[in-house]
């Protein structure tokens, strides 16, 4: 197969790409660098000749606004799809988050959005959910500098992204279904206890705060929900397995 990965750099992206050249399918990253934009669409229909399937893997900081995750995951998802028809691509893979569905704000309503506008557009597709990654708590601890490290209290089950990327890989060469098994990590945790643990790791001196956000995001976040169902398939590397291997840059 041929298979496009939008957001191919990034990082559920480099794994997805390292996934599928190791199953012996041809990639084409798409990316600004290589001339495919998926907020213009400019490079786009080029870049998708011949492809087979899309994985759709594009991300913008996390952010609370919900006005700019809509605004950029409807506008990417319009572009690929547009682009996808023009080059008769016959499947088209997006990534989401599972336990999203009671969250519809700040972040979360972008992801919604974009899985109503792949399920309403020309293309067979297929969306695939995952738990939070195992490099969130990092990413969250970036945010902000200093001795006190605020993380939204947030309880979830997370997954490597070296695993997510693999799976995407083989719903993509599934064919669509509309709704994949979600994926999830192999234990319940805690973002403040995983950022703890992350620093501990690292070295880093800075006092983790659980701090549980108001309204509907936050009641979200603390709710369980973002660990996913029990029907959902289950990743094998644990958070602290994958604090200790390569994949994990330490700060």
């Amino acid at each position: 197969m041929k298979i496009a990965v939008a957001g191919g750099t990034g990082t559920v992206g480099r794994h997805t790409v390292e996934a599928a050249r190791e199953a012996g399918h041809d990639v084409v990253v798409l990316s600004r660098a290589n001339g495919a934009n998926v907020l213009t669409g400019e490079g786009l229909a080029a870049a998708l000749a011949g492809a087979d399937a899309v994985i759709d893997v594009t991300n913008l900081a996390t952010t609370l606004s919900a006005k700019k995750s809509i605004g950029f995951f409807e506008t990417a998802a319009q572009h690929l799809l547009a682009a996808e028809q023009q080059a008769g691509v016959g499947h088209h893979v997006v990534l989401s988050i599972v336990g999203i569905d009671g969250i519809d704000t700040s972040y979360y309503a972008g992801k919604l959005a974009q899985e109503r506008a792949v399920a309403a557009g020309p293309v067979p597709f297929t969306i695939a959910r995952a738990g939070q990654f195992h490099e969130f708590a990092g990413q969250i601890l970036g945010f902000v500098s200093g001795p006190f490290a605020p993380m939204p209290r947030t309880l979830m089950r997370p997954v490597a992204a070296r695993e997510v990327g693999a799976h995407l890989v083989r719903v993509a060469e599934a064919g669509a279904v509309g709704r994949a098994q979600d994926l999830v990590g192999p234990r319940d945790e805690a973002l403040a206890d995983v950022a703890r643990r992350q620093l501990a790791v690292d070295g880093i001196r800075r006092r983790v705060l659980d701090v549980r956000l108001p309204g509907a995001y936050g009641r979200g976040l603390a709710s369980g929900a973002l660990r996913g169902g029990p029907d959902a398939l289950q990743g094998e590397i644990t958070f602290d397995e994958w604090l200790r291997s390569p994949d994990h840059a330490r700060s």
